[in-house]
């Protein structure tokens, strides 16, 4: 590469030397040059500039924030709104208490008797029928009755035995069998696992079948917690202690109608035993039997008299004492599991907590269906508190959930099933703990002094 020849150059600039003036107009014409790409360059970006921020583009930019500006009334909208979502609010508080707002079985009794009334024991066995008489209703209700009792399958077989020995075509061999069996030690031998003959295992079976295709639910009253108490209830002439008593029993009836409810629902159009869902009602329990705690109502009390004479009084007290009714949880050592929602009843809180025990035999396929339905909303009709006589309303409640269920397959075999027929359908004994919930403000006005003096000394013995 040639290097500039440096000399040469300078020999050329020399020409400067002797002629300054063409020096200087070469100097300012340099300098023109380099001062006039610079302003080029910083003219285009003024004009970009100027034409971004003209009064024309601000005007455009003006009208569109215009469109989009907040109406001077947009405050009332937002209070409005604000409104709606209050009276959502509301709306939810008031659901809450109509589902605890409930029709009783007698409004002559909570939160105390009318003392211008003029008091009667006679209001305590009302309660008591009413009880008992409501679930007679249900079981009539959802078509239920229960299987086939002993006395019944010995009489068919008598019967059968006699028509068969008076009739001039019955075999020589089935009369034999008859026989054999006539006495009532022979039936009851064959009735409870003994020798039972083909032909008489026939006749049980088609009595038991016939009994499943006449119903729709297989139900015992005696099953449910609370019918033989009341079947039997004596007056103890302690007014307070029967009116709590009556108390709990309203919240497990409360509890029973959900309960058949539910049945109703799911066998709905099914014509008997051996296609419904639920095939048997196995019971309803408070206690589980156990010993409830106090919050139930005088818990072991009258412990320890045993031998002792007791009064009339007494005798009622520990029968009202052991009586399978509900009790408030107040911890989980006081329920009949730990409940996993952690809800518990509190002198301070806006709830009421109970548990009950139910069990059932349900066909296989409809086990989640059934639990679905248990837990689900129902309707309820309410005639306003306490006197009862308001036109009905129609209210909703949903106050169950299942803290706990286990399942197995029924020996059908076994005595508790023998005389049960469940149809075609694979069946398991479904066994569920479960809590229900009650929103004190539906009750309060209603519940009895002694019941919150309860309440309030459970939750200072805790502390």
């Amino acid at each position: 590469m040639n290097l500039p020849n440096f000399k040469t150059i300078l020999q050329k600039l020399s020409v400067f030397k002797n002629n300054v003036s063409l020096l200087v107009a070469v100097i300012i014409a340099v300098v023109a040059g380099l001062l006039f790409i610079p302003t080029q360059l910083m003219s285009s970006a003024l004009k970009e500039r100027v034409q971004r921020e003209s009064i024309t583009n601000s005007a455009r930019r003006i009208e569109t924030l215009m469109q989009d500006a907040v109406s001077p009334e947009q405050y009332l909208k937002e209070v409005e709104r604000q409104k709606a979502h209050a009276t959502d609010a509301n709306d939810v508080n008031l659901l809450a208490e109509q589902t605890t707002k409930r029709e009783l079985l007698s409004y002559d009794i909570f939160p105390s008797p009318d003392p211008n009334a003029g008091f009667s024991a006679m209001i305590f066995q009302l309660f008591g029928q009413r009880y008992r008489g409501g679930i007679d209703a249900f079981t009539t209700r959802v078509n239920g009755r229960d299987c086939p009792a002993t006395t019944e399958i010995q009489r068919g077989l008598e019967d059968a035995s006699s028509s068969m020995r008076s009739s001039r075509t019955g075999s020589s061999m089935m009369m034999d069998e008859y026989a054999m069996s006539s006495s009532p030690r022979g039936n009851m031998a064959g009735l409870y696992g003994g020798a039972m003959g083909s032909v008489q295992r026939m006749i049980v079976d088609e009595m038991c079948v016939d009994r499943a295709k006449t119903i729709s639910v297989y139900v015992n009253p005696l099953d449910v917690a609370g019918y033989d108490y009341w079947g039997t209830y004596t007056y103890d002439v302690n007014m307070a202690d029967a009116v709590t008593d009556c108390w709990y029993h309203q919240l497990g009836y409360w509890v029973i109608e959900d309960i058949f409810q539910t049945i109703e629902t799911m066998n709905s159009g099914h014509e008997s035993v051996l296609t419904a869902p639920v095939k048997r009602f196995l019971r309803i329990t408070f206690t589980m039997g156990l010993n409830r705690p106090r919050s139930g109502g005088g818990g072991g009390v009258f412990r320890g008299m045993r031998g002792a004479r007791r009064s009339q009084t007494q005798v009622a007290g520990q029968k009202r004492a052991d009586a399978d009714k509900p009790a408030y949880v107040l911890s989980a050592s006081e329920g009949l599991t730990e409940p996993c929602t952690g809800r518990f009843s509190k002198t301070d809180g806006d709830i009421d907590v109970i548990h009950f025990n139910a069990a059932f035999v349900v066909s296989t396929r409809d086990v989640l269906a059934f639990m679905n339905a248990l837990s689900s909303g129902k309707e309820h009709q309410f005639k306003g508190y306490p006197k009862g006589q308001d036109s009905p309303q129609s209210f909703k409640h949903n106050q169950i959930t299942i803290l706990e269920s286990k399942m197995a397959a029924p020996s059908l075999n076994d005595m508790s099933h023998r005389y049960y027929r469940y149809g075609q359908d694979n069946v398991v004994e479904l066994d569920m703990v479960c809590e229900y919930v009650f929103n004190k403000k539906g009750y309060e006005p209603i519940k009895p002094e002694s019941v919150k003096q309860t309440l309030a000394g459970g939750d200072q013995a805790k502390q």
